[in-house]
C-alpha cells in the first residue's frame, strides 16, 4: 500500500470549452493595436504584417486568417476559436490566451515566449518551431500536430498533456512541470532532459528516452 502522501494518479487539463456564437461577420476587418473586439468573426482575412501590438479579441471566432509576421506582442485572446490559422511567422510574445481553441494550425516560426496559456487546446496543427521559452502552460491540450521542435526551456506547465503527437526536437532546460502526460507521443530528439522531472511517460518512451538518461547520468553502456 502506498504511502499517503504518494500520488497514484494524473490530473489530466480541465476543459470546457464552448465554440462563440451569436457573431457579427466583419470582412475586410481593419484591426487597431491596443483596442477591444468582441463577439465578431473573421473569415479569410488577410492580416499580415499589421501591428496589433495589444489588441484583445473576446469571443470571436477566426477562420482562415492569415497572421505572417502580424505584431501581436502583448495582445490577449478570451474565449476565442481559432481553425486554420496561417503564419509562416508567428510573432505573438508575451501574450495571453484563456479558454481559447486553435485547430489546424500552421506556423512556421512562432515566437511565444513568456506567455501565459490557460486552458487552451491546440488540435491537429502543423508547426515548424514554437518558442515557448518562459510561458505559464495550465490546463493545456495539444492534440495530433506535428511540430518539428518545441522549445519549453524555463516553461511552467501544470495540467499538460501531449496527444499522439509527433515532435522532432523538445527542449527542457529548466522547465517545471507538474502533472504532464507525454504518453502516446513520440520525440526524435530531447534536450535538458532533467527538465523531465514531473512529466507522465510510458514504458515505450522510457526505453527511448534511456540513451539520453545515460548521458546524463555520465553512465557509459557497453554490451
Amino acid at each position: 500500500m502506498p504511502p499517503r502522501s504518494a500520488r497514484t494518479s494524473t490530473e489530466a487539463p480541465r476543459l470546457s470549452l464552448r465554440a462563440p456564437s451569436n457573431l457579427t461577420r466583419v470582412d475586410d476587418p481593419v484591426l487597431l493595436d491596443g483596442e477591444h473586439r468582441e463577439g465578431e468573426l473573421y473569415a479569410r482575412a488577410v492580416l499580415d504584417a499589421a501591428d496589433l501590438a495589444g489588441i484583445t479579441l473576446q469571443e470571436c471566432l477566426l477562420q482562415g486568417v492569415s497572421l505572417d509576421g502580424t505584431e501581436l506582442r502583448g495582445a490577449r485572446f478570451l474565449e476565442c476559436s481559432f481553425e486554420d490559422l496561417f503564419a509562416p511567422v508567428f510573432r505573438a510574445s508575451r501574450t495571453s490566451w484563456r479558454e481559447t481553441s486553435l485547430r489546424g494550425t500552421r506556423w512556421g516560426s512562432a515566437e511565444l515566449y513568456d506567455s501565459r496559456f490557460d486552458a487552451v487546446h491546440l488540435d491537429g496543427g502543423k508547426l515548424d518551431f514554437v518558442n515557448l521559452r518562459g510561458a505559464r502552460l495550465t490546463d493545456v491540450l495539444i492534440s495530433g500536430c506535428i511540430i518539428g521542435e518545441l522549445d519549453l526551456t524555463g516553461c511552467t506547465a501544470t495540467r499538460v498533456a501531449l496527444q499522439d503527437c509527433t515532435v522532432g526536437t523538445l527542449t527542457l532546460d529548466g522547465a517545471r512541470l507538474r502533472d504532464t502526460d507525454l504518453r502516446t507521443s513520440s520525440f526524435r530528439t530531447i534536450n535538458g532532459i532533467d527538465g523531465l522531472r514531473g512529466a507522465i511517460i510510458d514504458d515505450a518512451q522510457l526505453l527511448l528516452l534511456a540513451p539520453f538518461l545515460a548521458e546524463s547520468m555520465g553512465l557509459r553502456v557497453e554490451a
